[in-house]
C-alpha cells in the first residue's frame, strides 16, 4: 500500500468498511452525514460501509460497531 486512498486499493474492493465517528460527546463533533461527505463514502457504490458514532472514553458505540462488523464479515464468508 503506497499511502493513497485505501478505498481505491483493488485488493480491498470486497472488504466491508466500518468507520468509528469518535468523540461524539463533544459539541463540535461531525455528524455521520458530514463524515460520509468528507470521506467520499457515497462514491463507494459496490462497497458495504457503516459509520458508528462512538465515545471511546465511555465505550459508547464501540460494541455496536464491532457487532456490525462481525455480522457483515460473517455474511461474506
Amino acid at each position: 500500500y503506497d499511502g493513497g486512498n485505501a478505498t481505491d486499493v483493488d485488493e480491498l474492493r470486497d472488504a466491508v468498511l466500518l468507520v468509528f465517528g469518535n468523540e461524539q460527546d463533544l459539541p463540535n463533533a461531525m455528524t455521520a452525514a458530514e463524515i460520509t461527505d468528507k470521506l467520499g463514502l457515497h462514491s463507494l457504490r459496490q462497497r458495504h460501509w457503516y459509520i458508528q458514532s462512538t465515545c471511546a472514553t465511555s465505550g459508547e458505540g464501540l460494541y455496536e460497531g464491532l457487532d456490525w462488523l462481525s455480522n457483515n464479515i460473517a455474511s461474506k464468508v
